[in-house]
């Protein structure tokens, strides 16, 4: 049921005008049985307009900042952001539609991610948050019919499955309340639990949802992403059923990092399914590992501050990654993050490593840090964000690209972060500005860049966008805005297409290349942040409000001490915030 306020009545028929007499009247109220009438046809309107609220009352798994609308009036700039999202939904609709993904250049459809319409269940809370009932309305019709079925012999990978169906589910839930949202992630989420039938506990790559079967990736081990990415959904969905089994499946997984036996805070990117046990030294926060470092903050902010291991290996990893993994470039003073090797740095710097300034900057913002840590971290996010920035400012399309090689000092060691921090400390911090954070501005020459595109697509990845609202949401600078709205502007020039959008794949040189793909991460995310960038009301506040890797925001809620009891939870008084 869509809010009432959202409901239009037809102008074009007024209702008819009825003139009764005074004997009319009294003939009417001198049947008793009809005296009551009035108010009976009262009632029942009553009932009919708030009818939807009033079924929603007193449920306690909705917090009280649910959004129940876009705003009355929007700016310019997020409306116009909102027109995008609806070109790209509407070409979804009118080719794609309940297929998985729409093929933007050739107007055809793809199933790629299960087949279950994974655009329509990824993007459900994108439509609520920005007010968009009718698109909402539908949406809930295709996830009623689903039956998360694959064909014989296909799977569901259990960690994409997680992050946007089940997370989507979840996040459009937690926002309108409509129940067969809950039943489907409950059904969904107890069809991917044979994912965790592995001696290890760790999840294999895919599960089908029928008969239970699992098979591994490519890589023949665990991801340490993919085994770190599923808390916070599981979490929040034994919340809502007091399912045990989806608590202790999740939870089994961090003991095994509470106590696993590496190098401070450096979580290897692939571990052994079987053993439980790292299966190699690359320590990274690209494509293997980004949404793990992610999770460690973010179960802490989604429990209520009641997990302390969680904070605490996050902290551990974020020192580790400041301490190993951030350089700076010799002549252009770009400070970005690569991984290393058996501690050998690889000098690569992905686009997906952009979601680590959001991160960090949101870490600042919820954590009681240590003045010092403090700086450090808002420097580093700081920092990175603006090296982010510089890869999409300087390409002809004003699009960054996937993956870049970065020019290294000589010897390359003279380029760590930490090392020019502690000159700069000692020669009493000339000019107030740590190295890596200098003004800079773009530039259009490649060969003077300090660093080499090796992947020249952008592929309409939020994680640029997600740094920058997080950190124009915690620092109020208004820089981070300007720099969203200019890819925004670069998206709609370079990437809109007559049906939808589709990602660039010469993100250097006008007029680009198109591939032929609309991600549904597309319509979750990137134009979601865009959104809530330029939205007047911070209709998400980040103290209420916790987002997934895909961008669904969950509600922050406190386990009570009958979950504490089922699920094995340490009483609040052992679990209180751990201060610094």
């Amino acid at each position: 049921m869509l809010p009432f306020h959202t409901r239009q009545t037809n102008p074009s028929f007024p209702p008819k005008r009825r003139v009764f007499s005074v004997q009319t009247l009294q003939l009417f109220y001198s049947k008793p049985a009809l005296r009551w009438l009035p108010y009976l046809l009262g009632l029942i309107l009553t009932l009919w307009l708030f009818g939807p609220y009033l079924l929603h009352y007193g449920r306690n798994t909705l917090p009280s900042s649910a959004p129940q609308s876009a705003p009355e009036v929007l700016s310019v700039r997020a409306q116009r952001i909102r027109d995008a999202y609806v070109h790209a939904y509407a070409s979804y609709k009118q080719d794609a539609w309940t297929f998985d993904e729409l093929l933007p250049v050739s107007g055809g459809s793809v199933n790629n991610f299960n087949g279950w319409g994974v655009s329509v269940f990824d993007s459900l809370d994108t439509m609520w948050i920005m007010g968009l009932y009718e698109l909402f309305a539908e949406g809930l019709e295709v996830v009623t019919q689903a039956t998360f079925e694959v064909e014989p012999g296909e799977y569901a990978p259990f960690f994409e499955t997680t992050i946007r169906y089940l997370g989507g589910l979840l996040s459009a839930y937690a926002l309108s309340g409509e129940p067969i949202l809950l039943q489907k992630a409950d059904e969904l989420g107890a069809s991917l639990l044979p994912a965790f039938g592995t001696r290890s506990g760790f999840p294999m790559y895919a599960v089908n949802p029928q008969t239970g079967d699992t098979r591994g990736g490519w890589t023949g081990a665990v991801l340490w992403a993919e085994a770190l990415s599923n808390q916070m959904e599981y979490k929040y969905l034994a919340h809502l059923t007091g399912r045990a089994e989806y608590f202790d499946k999740t939870q089994h997984i961090m003991e095994i990092m509470y106590n696993a036996s590496i190098t401070e805070g450096q979580f290897p990117t692939q571990w052994d399914a079987k053993t439980g046990k790292p299966s190699n030294n690359q320590f990274s926060v690209g494509a293997y590992a980004d949404s793990a470092h992610e999770y460690l903050l973010k179960q802490w902010l989604l429990t209520a501050e009641s997990e302390p291991k969680t904070k605490a290996l996050y902290l551990r990893a974020a020192e580790s990654i400041i301490d190993t993994l951030l350089y700076v470039t010799p002549n252009r003073n770009m400070l970005y993050v690569t991984d290393a090797n058996n501690g050998s740095p690889s000098f690569k710097f992905e686009h997906l490593s952009c979601f680590l300034p959001g991160m960090l900057a949101l870490g600042v913002h919820t954590l009681d840090l240590p003045a010092h840590t403090k700086e450090l971290h808002s420097w580093a996010a700081e920092g990175i964000a603006t090296t982010c920035w510089l890869t999409y400012a300087d390409q002809a399309s004003g699009l960054g690209p996937d993956e870049m090689t970065m020019t290294r000092s000589s010897p390359y060691s003279k380029g760590k972060w930490t090392t020019l921090l502690a000159e700069w400390e000692a020669n009493g911090r000339p000019s107030g500005v740590p190295p890596g954070l200098g003004p800079s501005n773009p530039e259009h020459t490649p060969a003077t860049r300090d660093y080499r595109a090796d992947k020249t697509t952008y592929l309409l990845r939020p994680e640029a966008i997600e740094s920058f609202y997080i950190l124009w949401r915690t620092t109020g600078d208004e820089v981070w805005r300007d720099r969203g709205w200019a890819v925004f502007e670069a998206i709609e020039k370079h990437a809109r297409m007559d049906r939808g959008y589709a990602s660039v794949a010469t993100v250097d040189s006008t007029p680009v290349k198109h591939l032929d793909e609309m991600p549904s991460f597309f319509l979750a995310e990137t134009l979601k942040y865009l959104y809530l960038m330029f939205v007047d009301q911070d209709i998400i506040p980040l103290d209420k409000w916790v987002f997934n890797t895909e961008a669904h925001p969950l509600p922050v809620f406190e386990w009570s001490s009958k979950e504490r009891l089922r699920f094995k939870i340490p009483p609040k008084e052992t679990t209180a915030r751990n201060k610094n």
